[in-house]
């Protein structure tokens, strides 16, 4: 019989024992531990690396091809490999079959994972490449293509690949270099850090690496007046100062996006004012680039637009990396991330935006978007058509406004498109365009500019052309269910006539047209106008504000993408499509010509027949002193002055102006309850005006002086100056 103090003693001894036995256990595991290769920030950088090559689906049936087609000397066919030029190197394509060849063999649900026969096929393909190194005439492939995806094979396969071999590819790799001619502070050169930043992980440099990361979070930064980030969070790839931003601005935050999430939570981790920055430049820059922050707008684009598919709409990639990167401005990304999965019917987004930097501006209500492109002597016209590609974009920023519905009007509407009928601009219809080394060229004029309250907006643009005799006074004003465009001054010498295009799209439906009282749907062909009401078109309905001669032209149009694009790699074939296009014909020798407009997007047939434009708009003036547009059911003026003058607001309110620029009102009977202001020329410190009105508006940029004997207000308002010079001011609520 056990007794209760010997249980308690053999308990005593029992625990006695254990203890003993888990300080020996404790010990052991210790030793063990240490004896683990612990998992460094670096180690996990690279794996996050590694993995995201491998979130892509592997092929089978094109693995099997590339397989079956490789040649002894580890070629493939169909790639011509004598062709070093501009617009050839298709050794692009050899180097990417490496990389997806690499990513099968790493690939945990690849049936290749580990295939012999796959990593033979890689090593075979790159023993060729750094046997003939092969050097393309155009910079990018030797210092970012090639590399990029020599690297890729690296990381993924090159512990496994023969030593030699990559030793060899090491000088290829290493023309991604911070020195090297194509490292230039812009998106460039951020690709080139992120490249040699993944061949320092793969080599295992972790001090090299630290600091390139640090030359990578430090490209994070504004440059206004250089190339890179501007202050209005459009992008400069280029002195010329022409928008990039939906371009190379684009690789720029994915490279930033890139290492912002490889990096979290480590100690390479960026700094939360650099996130900031870059976050503001996805949704302020990027995002209203983007026709619904989803779909590359053709205004906004430069050769690009002459490759297939450039148009498309972007996934919802990005901004999902930035969410799980950061909290800040979350509930703004979740609306890009949901337009872009769930579809544009999501749109919630209302804004005016004006890239003072650029010279573009876009305007977005839940169910459009539409962008006006501009350039002055500050911007330059276009970008240069390198690389043969764009060679007819000698008039795509001259006032062009697009407008988008689905975000699919335009898409690949350039084999077939008529490049001296691109919508918003007004043109000299010349017999044949001036050769594509004569495309970009500077501005004239420097009163080109905006004023937005963030909302509503106006642009003005005093246009003079760079490549025809020819003049005009443009400007467009945006509301919420319409805008209107207004030209004056307009003039042209020469027998060739001038056109205004009201739009120049892919023909979608029928066509209506209301001329006198008879409204009837039209027939395929070219229809002329000098009394017409209205055109409605894919619910959009077109209206002439003033008499004017209207042509119309639509049905099947035929072309090619080598007429714009002589890459090897561009389609051959004719492309048919039908076309719509909608313009003002001015006639020739022009002589202070005008037109009057007015843009009613996503509406009805019925809508469009039973709107009314005097119920709503009223044009004050259209001279090529001053253009101006009262809304009366928004109860809104904008007016642009190009030079000093006087406005009648309506309701016995009246305007002077001591000097140009642009104004928006937002008015309550005889009383300014908010107004937004701007000097497009830049040339001045302060604006001087005068109301007939008692002015008290909120803020501290303006000093109001009352005249209580004349009942004026005069206003004194300080502008922005710098890189802030050109943005609007905005007084009151």
């Amino acid at each position: 019989m056990i007794t209760y103090n010997s249980t308690a003693k053999g308990r005593l001894s029992s625990f006695g024992s254990n203890l003993f036995l888990g300080a020996i256990l404790f010990f052991l595991l210790t030793d063990y531990a240490l004896a683990i290769p612990v998992n460094t920030d670096f180690d996990l950088v690279k794996e996050r690396v590694v993995a995201e090559y491998l979130t892509s689906e592997v092929n089978a049936e094109a693995i099997e091809e590339l397989l079956i087609s490789q040649n002894p000397d580890g070629t493939w066919p169909g790639i011509n490999y004598q062709d070093v030029s501009r617009t050839g190197f298709e050794h692009y394509f050899h180097t990417g079959n490496m990389v997806t060849l690499a990513k099968a063999y790493r690939q945990p649900n690849s049936k290749y994972k580990g295939s012999p026969k796959v990593k033979q096929a890689v090593t075979d393909a790159l023993a060729h490449w750094v046997e003939n190194d092969y050097f393309c005439d155009n910079w990018w492939h030797n210092q970012i293509g090639t590399p990029n995806n020599l690297v890729a094979v690296m990381l993924l396969l090159g512990d496994e690949l023969p030593e030699e071999l990559v030793k060899a590819a090491q000088p290829i790799i290493g023309r991604a270099h911070l020195n090297a001619s194509g490292a230039r502070p812009s998106g460039d050169r951020i690709k080139i850090a992120g490249i040699l930043a993944k061949n320092l992980l793969f080599l295992g440099e972790k001090e090299k690496f630290e600091a390139v990361l640090k030359v990578i979070e430090g490209e994070i930064k504004f440059s206004t007046g250089s190339r890179g980030l501007q202050r209005d969070f459009s992008f400069h790839h280029r002195v010329d100062r022409v928008n990039n931003t939906s371009s190379y601005g684009l690789g720029y935050a994915d490279a930033f996006v890139e290492w912002l999430v490889y990096t979290a939570d480590t100690r390479y981790a960026f700094s939360s004012d650099k996130v900031a920055i870059l976050v503001d430049y996805y949704l302020d820059g990027i995002s209203k680039n983007l026709a619904f922050g989803k779909y590359l707008e053709a205004g906004a684009k430069n050769r690009s637009i002459a490759r297939p598919g450039a148009l498309h709409g972007l996934d919802a990639k990005t901004p999902r990396k930035l969410l799980q990167a950061t909290d800040y401005r979350k509930v703004d990304l979740e609306e890009i991330v949901k337009i872009r999965e769930e579809g544009i019917y999501k749109v919630t987004l209302s804004y005016a935006k004006y890239f003072w930097q650029t010279e573009f501006f876009t305007f977005q209500r839940p169910d459009y978007f539409t962008s006006v492109r501009m350039f002055s002597t500050r911007n330059d016209n276009m970008e240069v058509p390198y690389n043969s590609e764009g060679l007819k974009n000698h008039h795509r920023g001259d006032g062009t406004n697009h407008l988008s519905i689905t975000g699919k009007e335009y898409f690949d509407i350039f084999p077939v498109m008529d490049f001296q009928k691109i919508p918003g601009t007004t043109i000299l219809q010349k017999e044949r365009l001036p050769d594509p080394d004569q495309i970009q060229k500077p501005g004239y004029t420097d009163f080109v500019g905006a004023v937005t309250d963030d909302l509503y907006g106006s642009v003005a643009f005093d246009f003079i052309s760079p490549h025809d005799p020819l003049k005009a006074k443009k400007s467009w004003f945006f509301f919420d269910k319409e805008y209107v465009c207004l030209g004056a001054g307009i003039n042209a010498k020469g027998k060739q006539a001038v056109f205004t295009t009201l739009n120049h799209l892919l023909l979608q439906g029928e066509v209506y047209a209301k001329v006198g009282q008879e409204t009837k749907i039209l027939e395929r062909g070219k229809h002329e106008f000098k009394d017409l009401d209205w055109i409605y078109h894919d619910r959009v309905g077109y209206f002439m504000l003033a008499p004017q001669e209207v042509e119309l032209s639509f049905g099947e149009v035929t072309g090619n993408w080598t007429t714009i694009n002589q890459q090897t790699r561009a389609p051959q074939e004719d492309v048919t499509k039908d076309v719509f296009s909608l313009w003002v014909n001015h006639g020739n020798n022009v002589r202070q010509a005008s037109y009057a407009y007015l843009i009613l997007p996503n509406a009805g047939l019925e809508e469009t027949k039973a709107y009314q434009f005097n119920d709503q708009i009223e044009i004050l003036s259209n001279t090529p002193a001053l253009q101006a547009v009262r809304h009366k059911q928004l109860l809104q003026v904008q007016a642009n002055f190009y030079k000093a003058g006087k406005l009648d607001l309506g309701d016995g309110l009246e305007l002077t102006m001591d000097g140009p620029g642009l104004v928006l009102l937002h008015l309550d009977d005889q009383n300014i309850v908010k107004m937004a202001v701007s000097d497009p020329s830049r040339k001045l410190d302060k604006m001087h005006f005068q109301l007939n009105s008692k002015l008290n508006l909120k803020g501290n940029k303006q000093q109001v002086e009352w005249d209580a004997e004349h009942w004026i207000s005069k206003v004194t308002v300080q502008l922005p100056e710098g890189e802030f010079a050109g943005s609007s001011v905005i007084l009151g609520d």
